[in-house]
């Protein structure tokens, strides 16, 4: 993956097991946040859904396509930016990737 600290649209997600940093949409269950997750073509735990990295057998944590905003690849390891980076915070998709210009 290339250009890593880009927030790109969902549809241009790969959905090919690799992980990748999302944004959750803000809900009543909470503010919006970022969170690792892959794309699971289904199992015996559950369907084809993105599923969270912290899932376990019997504890799956799966999003359906419209809890997620977008997407970004997982940075380089940089001892010195350890941290994830903020959610992002645009109103419509459509200003993702500059459509919105």
């Amino acid at each position: 993956m290339e250009e890593p600290g880009r927030w790109r649209q969902m549809r241009t997600a790969p959905r090919d097991g690799s992980r990748i940093l999302v944004t959750i949409r803000p809900s009543e269950q909470g503010a919006g946040a970022v969170d690792l997750v892959y794309w699971s073509k289904g199992d015996q735990y559950g369907g084809e859904a993105w599923r969270s990295s912290d899932s376990a057998p019997g504890a799956i944590i799966e999003y359906a396509e419209p809890e997620l905003k977008c997407w970004m690849p997982l940075p380089a390891a940089n001892d010195e930016q350890l941290a994830l980076p903020t959610a992002w915070e645009g109103e419509d998709e459509e200003e993702l990737d500059g459509s919105g210009i």
